[in-house]
């Protein structure tokens, strides 16, 4: 992984990260994020996969139901945020729509994607943090504006 600072304006900082063949995206992201102390920002991100698994979350289970790519894929499109968890630790929340080789796509939560040959990601940090908080009517963390 690789990523540069592109700019710097009021507190808000843009970055580029560019993830290399083989790396698992959610991990490499979740480190960068640690590294630089993002505690909210945005992402976007385009690229390929040479294997993932995205979900669909089942509101009555509570649980994402795993969908499994296992074939080539194009990233055609990744959006996402970053927020601090009640923990205190760095947060992702990815949604991936993903190109299969005949025109056919599959999307929803990123919760894996084996790198290959690139994801180019740019993180804009917002300058107020944010958090995720457990909900658990719910089973998932999500936003609190109010923290």
């Amino acid at each position: 992984m690789k990523s540069k600072l592109v700019s710097e304006i009021f507190g808000q900082r843009t970055f580029v990260v560019v993830l290399d063949p083989g790396e698992e995206a959610i991990a490499a992201l979740m480190a960068f994020a640690g590294q630089k102390a993002i505690a909210g920002a945005s992402l976007t991100a385009i690229g390929a996969f040479e294997k993932a698994t995205v979900g669909w979350f089942d509101i009555g289970s509570k649980s994402y139901r795993k969908i499994a790519v296992d074939e080539q894929c194009e990233v055609l499109s990744a959006i996402g945020d970053i927020a601090v968890d009640d923990n205190g630790k760095q947060s992702l929340h990815i949604h991936a729509v993903l190109g299969l080789r005949d025109g056919r796509t599959r999307g929803g939560h990123l919760l894996e994607g084996t790198v290959q040959p690139t994801l180019e990601v740019t993180v804009l940090e917002s300058p107020a943090h944010l958090r995720r908080r457990k909900r658990r009517d719910l089973g998932i963390a999500l936003i609190d504006l109010e923290a």
